[in-house]
């Protein structure tokens, strides 16, 4: 027994011997707070487009539907022209693939820039898309393809941005450098759906609908401008440049084979967390609007000025999500939104039914809170499933199938059944089944990162006194090699 214990301490002391040979004190990157920083405002900066463009097409849906599909009335109007939103989901998947691999390749930086004004220059094509009085037919199809263009772009884009400010920050503050993604989320459908009210205000309905509805898409052009010049001032990602280094002499990149067959667990971890906050993010962003208009006959003006001041509440309780996340872990932070959920959907929506302005604006925030803990944490976790080589490409497939097959069609499954059971309490019961399912998956097959290196990377650091501290644990620092030497056999087995 004594000899039992005296080999495994001896392997012990020579595992922590070879991986502290595998990390040298060059090997760790010391971040620039201050580009950190910028690369958290130029990359939220696209995030920001993207939800600006969902807030004013969702605010201007029945103009779009008398602009482009005239020949239809009413209900069936509205229909054609959230179909045409809807229609970039199913491209999504496509452009994450695409775009991914490329990123994973050519480098987040440039990727990024591409998708950025490819988003810019489609939403500024919708501004200028003459009317289906003008031009006939061909007006809605224009439309289309602008569409098809922006849900290309995007696929490519969150993913992206997600990568990039993970490898781009201090591990010790990932979160909430992160967390800034979500702030751009934020900011950007306030904007567009504020500027959008504001302009009907000062306009009035029939100037919108005959020139000022363009104004909102035209916008795009100078804020594209602005981001496309952020992106192109920023440096590639310090993870991505040292695989790079590492890479020099190796001629295989990795294929989507390879990512599908040897990276299926975190794959399928990752739809499955990105399954729930998509489903919270647009139940309770894209959904509650109607919910308390068509539903719950509630003032539409009152009820859209509600979400705009919860969003706009909502901004600081995404960062301190973050900040906490990166004290006491994101896996907790996110098991304590999700126990929320499924203890309180239900009195949350007993009290948004109320009627009453206070109990309402109560209940929507008890909804915003919880998902402003995934806000805060997810952008720093879903990065974290990946190893390096793989990141932007496996992080695209897998937000991009789970958003367009779960987040998109939220709002209206929910639509469906609460016309199939007549009850208003459905958002709560899908609310609480997709917590029920995330609790389990985040408990058992989620690793907390918080703190910690990226899979595949050496540590970032804030401050040169924390690389002692690092070097007299390199098991901590790299541990996810195990785990890297095991894909990599199966690799090598597989091209041998």
């Amino acid at each position: 027994m004594l000899d039992k214990e005296q080999k495994e301490k001896k392997h012990s002391r020579f595992s922590r011997k070879k991986k502290a040979a595998l990390l040298q004190k060059e090997d760790i990157t010391i971040v620039d707070t201050k580009v950190a920083k910028k690369a958290v405002v130029a990359t939220g900066m696209g995030n920001a487009m993207e939800w600006f463009d969902f807030g004013i097409y969702s605010y201007l849906a029945a103009t779009i539907g008398k602009i482009f599909f005239p020949e239809f009335t009413g209900p069936t109007q509205l229909v054609f022209s959230f179909a045409t939103f809807a229609i970039a989901f199913l491209v999504r998947p496509i452009g994450g693939m695409f775009f991914g691999m490329l990123g994973d390749r050519l480098g987040r930086k440039k990727i990024l820039a591409i998708t950025l004004v490819m988003m810019a220059f489609a939403t500024l094509c919708i501004g200028l898309i003459p009317s289906y009085h003008s031009i006939g037919i061909t007006a809605p199809i224009l439309l289309l393809v602008a569409r098809l263009i922006q849900g290309f772009s995007t696929g490519g884009e969150y993913s992206g941005a997600m990568t990039f400010i993970a490898e781009s920050t201090p591990d010790k503050k990932r979160g909430i450098m992160s967390s800034g993604l979500e702030v751009g989320t934020l900011v950007g459908y306030i904007f567009g759906s504020g500027i959008v009210t504001l302009l009907t205000f000062i306009l009035g309905s029939d100037s919108m609908l005959s020139w000022g509805w363009r104004i909102p898409f035209l916008i795009a052009a100078p804020i594209g401008l602005i981001g496309l010049y952020l992106r192109n001032n920023l440096e590639e990602s310090p993870a991505f440049e040292a695989m790079e280094k590492e890479k020099e002499n190796e001629n295989r990149h990795v294929s989507m084979k390879d990512i599908l067959v040897y990276h299926r667990k975190p794959l399928l971890v990752g739809m499955i967390l990105v399954f729930f906050y998509n489903i919270v993010d647009y139940t309770v962003l894209s959904y509650m609007p109607s919910h308390l208009n068509a539903v719950l006959n509630y003032g539409e003006t009152k009820g859209l000025l509600l979400i705009l001041i919860v969003m706009f509440i909502m901004i600081p309780i995404v960062l301190i999500m973050g900040y906490f996340g990166d004290r006491i872990g994101s896996k907790r932070i996110i098991q304590g939104g999700l126990i929320g959920l499924i203890l309180l959907s239900f009195p949350s929506f007993l009290m948004i039914g109320s009627g009453n302005n206070w109990l309402v604006f109560f209940g929507l925030m008890i909804l915003a809170v919880f998902l402003a803990s995934f806000q805060g944490t997810m952008p720093s976790l879903l990065p974290s499933l990946f190893f390096t080589d793989v990141r932007y490409g496996a992080l695209a497939i897998t937000y991009n199938i789970s958003a367009s097959i779960f987040g998109g069609t939220a709002p209206l499954v929910i639509a469906w059944f609460i016309s199939l059971t007549s009850s208003n309490f459905i958002p709560a019961y899908y609310l609480i089944l997709s917590s029920l399912i995330g609790i389990g998956v985040v408990t058992f097959l989620v690793k907390d990162p918080s703190g910690k290196p990226l899979r595949g990377s050496a540590p970032a650091v804030e401050e040169k006194q924390e690389i002692k501290e690092i070097l007299e644990d390199p098991e901590e620092a790299l541990w996810w090699t195990e785990e890297k030497k095991r894909i990599d056999n199966k690799i090598n087995e597989q091209y041998d």
